[in-house]
């Protein structure tokens, strides 16, 4: 249920780290639980199932190029089996707070790098997952953007989602909002 921001430098393994909590990638020694899960024993076909519960807003965004702003967003509850009205209510209403309703039918490779971070960042959110992994969120934002983008990370905390952010960032270390752990060489440091 917590705010967490990781920090270090480049090649600190912040990245990493989310990937292990995903399931991208495996731990060469040790355990990872994940909603009292060791993720480094579950079976590859368990994993998209532990990644439901699970909102990603990966650094380049794995955006689906050949479909619409909607579609982008709309596609994990798609895989979750909700009902079309209320994906499409639920897709609407997150477009609506990162400032994309009017885009909705727009194809994503039109859109600047900033509107494809938030349609990522909308895709992550619209299923309300337990937990909220986003490497650089704000990275290619402008600071009104930006603010609007931890506005709504910190909602979803507000939910009862735990939010882990990868970031730089040192004006979002300095906003107090949660934790911040320190990562250098693969390693917790602070």
């Amino acid at each position: 249920g917590q705010f967490v921001f990781l920090t270090g430098p480049s090649g600190a393994g912040k990245s990493t780290f989310l990937k292990l909590i995903f399931g991208a990638e495996q731990p060469s020694s040790g355990q990872l639980l994940v909603n009292s899960r060791n993720v480094s024993r579950l079976k590859p076909s368990s994993i998209p199932y532990l990644r439901r519960n699970i909102g990603v807003v990966f650094q380049d965004f794995k955006l689906l190029p050949r479909r619409t702003v909607e579609e982008n967003v709309s596609i994990s509850l798609e895989i979750l089996g909700t009902g079309r009205r209320e994906a499409q209510r639920k897709t609407f209403s997150i477009l609506k707070q990162v400032g994309l309703a009017h885009k909705r039918t727009q194809p994503v490779p039109r859109l600047s790098g900033g509107e494809q971070q938030r349609v990522a960042i909308a895709r992550a959110l619209v299923n309300e997952p337990q937990i909220l992994l986003a490497d650089e969120p704000t990275g290619n934002l402008d600071t009104e953007r930006a603010e609007e983008i931890i506005n709504l990370l910190e909602h979803a905390n507000a939910r009862g989602t735990t939010v882990v952010v990868a970031t730089h960032d040192q004006a979002l270390l300095s906003r107090g909002l949660g934790r911040v752990v320190r990562l250098d060489g693969g390693r917790l440091i602070h």
